[in-house]
């Protein structure tokens, strides 16, 4: 009896002609070895495969997900990948890396099709078209929950009672659209807690943005009708709204109450300065989104128009990632199922070319939106001159993206050449640390690359285990974190530790000599020592092993993207000797690393650049590498300020009485008003806290035990 022919063995022709035809730049990574092997672990798992819909996933031998696919016909699908001659170089590369798969199985292929989208977003396979900027959009949301009903941005699941208008494009478009309908309506914008509190009429009303029902200036019923009007005007019916107001003016005018009609005027231009910004618009088109792509030179740019409600709600600009050979229709099928993904699609969309399996993609959308969706394209009318609009804005962005991204490129190659990198970082970090005499202190990274900034990635580090300190006179920092103190760091020798560390002393690294890798890390990641208030040193310390201590456990490998080319440090020798002796702890001695201290008087264009083995150095003030590193620096020390500026606000807003269980906004609102102060309140005796309206003998009895400690 013969022996079975070896699948590798019998493709070994093929592939053979395929690398032979592909020349040797264009063979896939490992040779003909690795492709024979991609193709036997497909062939495999063709064997057991049903002719059902489904899902399937590619993965290399790190189990890291290379593609989701789906089928009308798994076992069909699959085998296709084992015709190598029909298959593009991207997709042999794939074939290539492939070491095991995985499937799930759907009752229909719409159910196929939306799985698929689900797995891409979760997993963001690098062979899939992939949507990178989906954040969820602003809505305007006018609650249902309480008599005087508030108007307010919502993002976010749709939990709370009320009517949702949107989505907008953006919260710029959604704060300028509150407030002209506050101008316009008169609707609260605050919350029910400060609603409660309130006991005299807050700015907003002294500047004509509210009607302060939160203490009693316009009844219940008229402020249900303003309400309404601004109800019917976000659902289309501006025109209706706008000629009963200007009846009123006039009917005002004609009484001689002029103070009244010169109000109703100026809720009239509130409204036409909302309509004055829509650029484009649909005539009897209530509900639809606007969806053109621009393709050049292997990048593709999509724009997005959002109408709703008779109205332009916005635009935005999407550039998916894909492979340089995918086409508009393929690109758009993809875009269109990860864009709807957790959104509601509306009742149509236009696009300026249908997308690949058309049909199926409406199917799976009027699945998802619950009612009908239209896909069309059209050829004539105002339908096409609002998408050939749109496309326009496509090609004018991707344009744009392609100047900055050259400018970018040159820019990072330059940075290369400077701090002496092999080739231009993919990846920088610049870390920055901010605190107001020690009080809430907070640090955080920054992230760029070839595309700008990557915001998604960066991260906020609130510092724990802060001790107060009554005097902070020996720590260089102060307000304004890292910044303080410069002058006396650049003095500072590079080999004299940095003072304030005497309190946190350097853990040890010693692993057993028969220690595994995850063994070694967790040896060398031990207990953070506690933080003087007020210690610049310490911060970064904390910020910087937290930092890479979580990337030595979750990417070892450094094969995620999670490791940085380049770390920039705000401040000067005394903050590089502590970046430096952290990634000493941690074993890490191949990150290039540098800090960036102003100038003398802290001017800007005189900073000094600090580098382990090099003299402190300065760049020319008109270097475009200069003004390009203060942008990493400033939007560093821009996103750690917010960070602390919350966090401060936060504390200045609480209350003690927050605190105390039991204690709602009318009880509060009750406390204060009686004893005129929360401390007063923390002060007063169990009968005196009774005689309150509002609060019973058992609840003054919670009050009075949490504040001396019954």
């Amino acid at each position: 009896m013969m022996d079975e022919p070896n699948p590798a063995t019998a493709d070994q022709p093929e592939i053979d002609a395929l690398v032979e035809a592909q020349g040797a730049t264009e063979a896939p990574a490992g040779g003909r070895g690795r492709l024979a092997r991609g193709v036997e672990v497909i062939r495999e798992k063709v064997k057991t495969l049903p002719n059902s819909p489904g899902v399937y996933r590619m993965m290399n031998a790190k189990a890291d997900v290379l593609y989701v696919g789906k089928a009308k016909d798994l076992k069909k699908r699959v085998t296709a990948y084992t015709q190598l001659s029909r298959q593009s170089n991207r997709l042999l590369r794939m074939i290539t890396e492939t070491a095991a798969m995985e499937f799930v199985t759907t009752h229909t292929e719409v159910e196929a099709l939306l799985l698929e989208a689900n797995l891409i977003k979760r997993y963001m396979p690098r062979y899939n078209v992939l949507l990178r900027d989906d954040k969820s959009f602003p809505y305007i949301l006018i609650t249902g929950d309480h008599p005087a009903p508030q108007i307010a941005k919502h993002r976010g699941a749709r939990n709370r009672p009320g009517e949702y208008f949107g989505p907008f494009a953006s919260a710029g478009a959604v704060n300028r659209t509150i407030v002209a309908l506050q101008r316009a309506f008169l609707l609260r914008p605050c919350s029910d807690s400060i609603f409660a509190s309130r006991t005299r009429p807050c700015l907003q009303f002294q500047i004509k943005r509210c009607s302060a029902p939160c203490v009693g200036r316009i009844n219940e019923a008229d402020y249900g009708n303003l309400v309404k009007e601004a109800h019917d005007f976000l659902t289309g019916k501006s025109d209706a709204v706008k000629l009963r107001l200007s009846a009123e003016m006039q009917q005002a005018s004609d009484t001689l109450e002029f103070e009244r009609a010169a109000r109703l005027r100026d809720r009239i231009q509130a409204l036409a300065a909302i309509q004055s910004r829509q650029d484009i618009n649909l005539e009897g088109v209530e509900e639809a989104d606007i969806i053109a792509a621009h393709q050049e030179a292997g990048h593709t740019c999509v724009q997005v128009f959002f109408f709703r409600n008779h109205g332009n709600y916005g635009n935005r600009a999407y550039f998916p990632a894909h492979d340089k050979q995918a086409e508009i229709p393929e690109i758009l099928a993809a875009f269109l199922a990860q864009f709807y993904e957790n959104k509601t699609p509306p009742r149509l969309i236009l696009v300026n070319e249908m997308p690949s399996e058309a049909e199926l993609l409406t199917d799976a959308l009027m699945l998802r939106a619950g009612g009908k969706v239209e896909i069309l394209a059209p050829k004539r009318g105002d339908k096409r001159k609002a998408v050939d609009h749109a496309a326009l804005n496509a090609k004018d962005a991707l344009v744009r993206r392609m100047a900055e991204s050259a400018s970018q490129s040159r820019l990072l190659t330059a940075l290369a050449e400077l701090f002496k990198l092999e080739q231009p970082p993919k990846r920088i970090e610049v870390y920055d640390n901010s605190h107001i005499s020690g009080t809430n202190p907070y640090g955080a990274m920054i992230v760029a690359g070839p595309e700008g900034f990557l915001k998604n990635q960066y991260r906020k580090y609130s510092i724990r285990d802060v001790i107060p300190s009554k005097d902070l006179e020996s720590h260089s920092a102060g307000e304004g974190g890292a910044e303080a103190g410069t002058e006396a760091l650049v003095e500072s020798p590079a080999s004299e530790t940095p003072p304030g560390l005497a309190e946190a002393p350097m853990p040890s690294f010693e692993p057993e000599p028969d220690a595994t890798l995850s063994q070694a890390i967790e040896a060398a990641i031990q207990p953070l020592p506690s933080i003087v208030a007020g210690d610049d040193y310490a911060m970064m310390r904390q910020v910087l092993t937290r930092r890479f201590s979580r990337a030595l456990k979750e990417d070892p490998d450094r094969d995620k993207g999670l490791w940085p080319d380049l770390v920039l440090i705000d401040g000067g020798q005394g903050q590089l000797n502590v970046a430096l002796q952290v990634l000493a702890d941690l074993g890490i001695a191949d990150v290039c690393i540098a800090s960036i201290a102003k100038g003398p008087d802290r001017n800007a264009g005189r900073e000094r650049f600090f580098m382990p083995g090099r003299e402190p150095f300065s760049l020319d003030p008109k270097s475009p590498v200069l003004y390009f590193l203060q942008r990493l620096r400033d939007e560093a020390h821009r996103f750690v300020i917010g960070a602390h500026r919350a966090r401060r606000s936060k504390e200045i807003r609480h209350s003690i009485l927050d605190d105390v269980p039991g204690i709602g906004a009318k009880r509060k609102k009750a406390l204060l008003l009686h004893f005129g102060s929360a401390r007063a309140v923390s002060q007063a005796g169990l009968q005196d806290l009774a005689t309150v309206p509002g609060v019973s003998e058992a609840v003054a009895r919670k009050i009075y035990d949490h504040f001396h400690g019954g």
